[in-house]
């Protein structure tokens, strides 16, 4: 049996980073990763594997770095913790000491048992897993009729894929009135469900599956709701993740609502030496403290720095004070990018907020080739002028502009504070300093506070 200082189980980016992070602040400590394949997927370029990188390979991750540190690493899945003997134990009955346990499983598709047909032959989901994917792209090849349920993030992203393809026709099927309704605004899920639209993907919205039928245990068709059938050679179900912790709740620690475990702000479990970050462990909205299901790389590897830094003694103070849900995507040439709150969340929470938008080029002059229309729309309290969301949309320069409003929002700026700020700007690179889409919005935003203290003062 080998003994190490810290046990890490998962090797997805919450855990490659809690393991460098853990062996750059704590060279002399022995880490050990246990994965249960070879090798990794980043996980938010699995869609691109079907027609852009036109490879699973070219998504793989891998633990180089960490092993290029000192570290190690074994490929066996984990079947038991031992917490009072301290020990994990692998399928092949392998055991393991810790003297501090991490566990970064991440989360897994929900799969819907209750919808007739749900275990079909040809009937997928988009997992995390090398093996699982490297599979699937063989299988799509040669589908024709492709049916995803589910227009979110995920669903739409693997849609304009395989919709590239002239062989294929590939449909959405939709329960809410629009794609990414959960993630962007009334506004900005209009405008993207518009562009799926034109990416030659057929979009079924407020619509649902009763069935998926099967012909000698294969998939043939998807019935909805609307008594329409559509004809499918395969179904992707992307209808959302769950925290994978089957292990954490054998093991006996605290889980919510949600199962996903229940943790301190320094990644502290209910028992004593174990630790977890990532998709399976919980998260907090970041306005109103309430557990929410936000599962992001993004997050996840912001959780695994503070983890890794303060494993050992508070080094840096945790201002991971909840998620703000900073997502971004590309549909159809179209970036789209989003973070905090927006107008969804105003009857979900009784929210008071006034928006701003600006739209302007992401060039300048704007005649220049490859400029790209630029909206950047804020959502600011009227009351002391916080941004507490924003969203952007036009080009490539909309997935780094959400991340200085994300910034923002987690440091608690103000529109004020933003008319001040000092910008870089370049013709080929950024919009003109005249007209900068983050501070223009800002300008309005302020102006339309002022109206509303002048309306309410007279």
């Amino acid at each position: 049996m080998k003994e190490f200082d810290v046990i890490i189980i998962g090797a997805g980016p919450a855990g490659i980073v809690t393991a460098v992070t853990v062996k750059k602040q704590y060279p002399s400590k022995t880490v050990l990763i246990l994965k249960e394949e070879e090798k990794g997927l980043i996980p938010c370029g699995i869609p691109y594997v079907f027609h852009d990188l036109d490879s699973v390979d070219k998504d793989s991750m891998g633990v180089k770095s960490f092993i290029d540190l000192g570290g190690e690493a074994v490929t066996e899945k984990v079947v038991e913790i031992d917490k009072e003997k301290k020990l994990v134990i692998t399928v092949s009955g392998s055991e393991f000491s810790y003297k501090k346990l991490i566990l970064a499983t991440g989360s897994v598709p929900f799969v819907p048992k209750f919808l007739p047909g749900y275990n079909l032959k040809n009937v997928f989901y988009i997992k995390k897993s090398y093996n699982y994917i490297n599979n699937l792209f063989g299988e799509l090849k040669d589908k024709k009729n492709i049916v995803i349920i589910g227009g979110g993030f995920i669903g739409a992203e693997v849609a304009e894929q395989l919709a590239k393809f002239n062989d294929k026709s590939v449909s959405i099927v939709e329960k809410e009135d629009l794609c990414f309704s959960k993630a962007f605004s009334s506004e900005l899920s209009k405008i993207a469900t518009e562009k799926l639209k034109k990416a030659n993907v057929t979009i079924h919205t407020s619509t649902s599956v009763q069935e998926i039928i099967g012909e000698n245990g294969n998939v043939v068709s998807v019935k909805l709701n609307t008594g329409k059938e559509l004809r499918a050679d395969a179904v992707i179900l992307a209808i959302g993740y769950l925290p994978n912790t089957t292990l954490a709740e054998k093991t006996g620690l605290g889980l919510n609502e949600y199962k996903a475990i229940i943790v301190d702000n320094f990644g502290h479990t209910s028992a004593k030496h174990i630790f977890a970050v990532g998709d399976c462990s919980e998260t907090l909205d970041f306005l109103t403290g309430r557990k929410d299901r936000i599962m992001l790389a993004s997050t996840a590897t912001s959780e695994a720095r503070i983890l890794g830094y303060n494993l050992y003694g508070i080094r840096i103070r945790n201002n991971f004070t909840g998620t703000i849900a900073v997502f971004s995507t590309e549909i159809n040439g179209l970036a789209m990018a989003s973070a905090g709150v927006n107008d969804n969340d105003i009857p979900l929470i009784n929210l008071e907020i006034i928006s701003a938008k600006y739209t302007g080029v992401d060039r300048h002059p704007g005649t220049l080739p490859g400029t790209s229309p630029l909206t950047v729309k804020l959502y600011v309290s009227p009351s002391d002028g916080s941004i507490l969301g924003g969203e952007v949309w036009g080009g490539k320069s909309a997935g780094e502009i959400i991340n200085t409003i994300a910034l923002a929002i987690q440091e608690k700026l103000s529109v004020y504070t933003v008319l001040s700020y000092q910008i870089g700007t370049h013709p080929l690179l950024t919009s003109a300093p005249t007209m900068p889409g983050f501070i223009k919005a800002a300008e309005i935003a302020l102006s339309k506070i002022n109206n509303t203290k002048t309306n309410h003062n007279t």
